[in-house]
């Protein structure tokens, strides 16, 4: 007799779940999103911006992109991209938050 799932959603729910985690989890990921938050930008204003080849910073587009967090559009020769969902401040103030709890939780136990 199987066993049944004891977990809230079907395991490939926190497959897909753990995919956008992974897209989210690099600093230069993270900063691209913060700028396209703001607005639609092209490939070689975020290569500026981030300071890289546009090879990697293409890259790094490509993967925010499969997860669905951006969207792309090309003009010509251009690559544009914009971001895809809205939660991202809800996501971004939840992680300072947590950024905030374990600076003051380490000065407690130092004392300070």
């Amino acid at each position: 007799m199987a066993m049944k799932s004891r977990t809230k959603y079907p395991i490939q729910r926190y497959e897909a779940r753990a995919r956008v985690a992974k897209a989210l989890a690099h600093p230069t990921r993270l900063l691209l999103l913060d700028a396209l938050s703001e607005r639609e930008m092209c490939v070689c204003e975020l290569t500026e911006l981030v300071g890289a080849d546009q090879s990697t910073v293409s890259k790094h587009l490509a993967v925010l992109k499969e997860v669905g967090l951006l969207i792309g559009r090309k003009e010509g020769s251009m690559s544009y991209y914009c971001v895809n969902c809205k939660c991202l401040d809800g996501f971004f103030t939840c992680i300072e938050s947590v950024l905030k709890q374990n600076l003051e939780a380490q000065q407690a136990a130092m004392g300070l």
